[in-house]
């Protein structure tokens, strides 16, 4: 693979909250730093979000007495799941990783930082209404294919992806780059396979780095 000059490279949450050891840990998560990084010595350009959450977020389990992590509420914009805490704003474990090469990253992206709203895209709040001002950043600089690599493959990789077609962008996910939460779905299957199915239905592309 080749990286044009319109080519960017969207580094998603490589934060230690969502590692082995962190609040929220995707298994095997640590692995994609040095996956990354070498991406990331082939690409010109490149940004990455980052999960920044005040304590007390709504979408913290621990806001919703009873509620246990992972189950799911109804909110305002749509149905949420409660995550344990994670990401907290100032904490060692929601800094991107320090392993992480952030010579080429270009911007970073935070997240998740409106009390009230979560945040899995890197385009928009979960109530698809609110921008994070991405999409203006990469026109302005003629940007028209993403090479999306992090945490998680199912959610914040997925929902980033979503959007950027959506928006027009070509989107190419780098699979090997990324790790998944995979939670089960009561319909049968996980977290993952839905969004799979959804991504490729939309035109998103899987391939390797």
């Amino acid at each position: 693979m080749t990286a044009a000059a319109t080519d960017m490279l969207g580094v998603i949450d490589v934060q230690p909250t969502f590692m082995p050891g962190g609040e929220l840990p995707v298994a095997d998560g640590e692995a994609v730093v040095p996956a990354i990084n070498r991406l990331l010595a082939r690409f010109e350009h490149a940004f990455a979000t980052q999960d920044w959450h005040p304590p007390g977020h709504l979408s913290f389990a621990s806001s919703h007495p009873g509620r246990a992590p992972y189950s799911e509420i109804e909110l305002p914009y749509g149905r949420q799941t409660l995550w344990p805490d994670h990401a907290l704003q100032g904490s060692r474990n929601a800094a991107l990783h320090p392993g992480l090469d952030q010579s080429r990253i270009e911007a970073v992206i935070r997240k998740g930082f409106r009390p009230s709203i979560d945040s899995y895209s890197a385009f928009f709040e979960n109530d698809r209404k609110t921008v994070t001002g991405l999409d203006g950043w990469l026109r302005a600089r003629g940007v028209q294919r993403l090479f999306l690599a992090g945490l998680a493959t199912d959610f914040c990789v997925a929902w980033s992806a979503e959007d950027a077609v959506a928006l027009g962008y070509e989107v190419m996910i780098l699979q090997d780059c990324c790790r998944s939460i995979g939670l089960p779905l009561a319909a049968g299957g996980t977290t993952l396979d839905a969004a799979r199915s959804r991504l490729l239905a939309r035109g998103v592309k899987f391939a390797t780095g």
